[in-house]
């Protein structure tokens, strides 16, 4: 069972930043799309951005000018950078390939 590795919350004030990874061991990541949603408190997961291989990113229109999309093949690595972070990015971020997830970073802002 491949295990995927969330990491990179915190608690933040709006306007701050943070960069979110993704670890997925093993061989699945270089060739698999990576896609990140986030979950605020009592609501469902959303989409926020797609990466492909070879990478191209792809961002919900109303985060994309806040948020780098990336990934390392080399490191099976994917990051998910968010800047000018506001109270409703508040939330749980998880990646996931190929149907399998990670157990979440908490993402939590303040005003």
């Amino acid at each position: 069972q491949v295990q995927l590795v969330e990491s990179g919350g915190g608690s933040v004030q709006a306007g701050g930043s943070l960069r979110l990874s993704c670890v997925i061991p093993g061989t699945i990541f270089s060739d698999s799309c990576l896609t990140w949603y986030s979950q605020s408190p009592g609501k469902q997961r959303k989409w926020v951005a797609t990466s492909t291989t070879p990478s191209v990113p792809y961002m919900k229109d109303s985060v994309k000018d806040r948020i780098t999309n990336s990934r390392d093949n080399a490191k099976n690595t994917a990051y998910l950078q968010i800047d000018n972070l506001q109270p409703e990015d508040t939330g749980v971020y998880y990646c996931n390939i190929r149907c399998l997830w990670g157990q979440g970073t908490q993402v939590n802002v303040s005003s």
